[in-house]
């Protein structure tokens, strides 16, 4: 979808619509077979990894909310845009907001959030649901610290996708 690596000259590179139409295409075949109900999606288009990036994200992110809105699907799910290069967040004046307004279904969101920030999304209005990653991975009874206010495990970035089984996605203690 994004300009920076979609070097395409045929119906799926070019125009930021022809650039969407595979994901798009993908979501509608979903979601005609397991039903819309069912279907969910995330897109980053503020984060620039491996050289991914787009000359206009806000755009892109837009013309999908919008156009995901013809299939009725559960969810739309993006990354903050404080999420660009790194994977911790960083200062930005950007939004997700212009897509939330767009989005029909369900808006998630995802990227450095706490128990404060992702409250705060919610009682705003900024999202549906917060999603947790790595502070879930590191605390597998999140709800529950949530609720109590307790102190969360840190977690440790060297054991994420790595082949051990084990290590750094069971092994993280529960509240006592």
């Amino acid at each position: 979808m994004k300009d920076g690596v979609n070097n395409r000259a045929d119906q799926y590179g070019g125009t930021l619509e022809n650039r969407c139409r595979f994901p798009l295409e993908v979501v509608e075949a979903v979601a005609n077979e397991i039903g819309a109900d069912r279907v969910g999606i995330r897109l980053s288009p503020f984060a620039q990894y491996l050289e991914s990036i787009d000359s206009d994200p806000e755009a892109l992110g837009l013309y999908m909310a919008e156009a995901l809105n013809k299939y009725n699907i559960l969810y739309a799910h993006y990354v903050e845009p404080r999420l660009v290069t790194s994977f911790e967040p960083v200062a930005t004046n950007k939004s997700l907001l212009p897509m939330r307004k767009a989005f029909k279904g369900s808006f998630l969101v995802a990227g450095g959030y706490d128990r404060e920030d992702g409250n705060a999304a919610i009682a705003s209005g900024k999202a549906d649901l917060v999603v947790y990653g790595r502070i879930f991975l590191a605390n597998p009874d999140l709800p529950r610290r949530f609720e109590l206010n307790a102190p969360l495990n840190k977690y440790n970035r060297n054991t994420f996708y790595i082949p051990d089984p084990v290590v750094g996605y069971t092994d993280y203690p529960f509240l006592e």
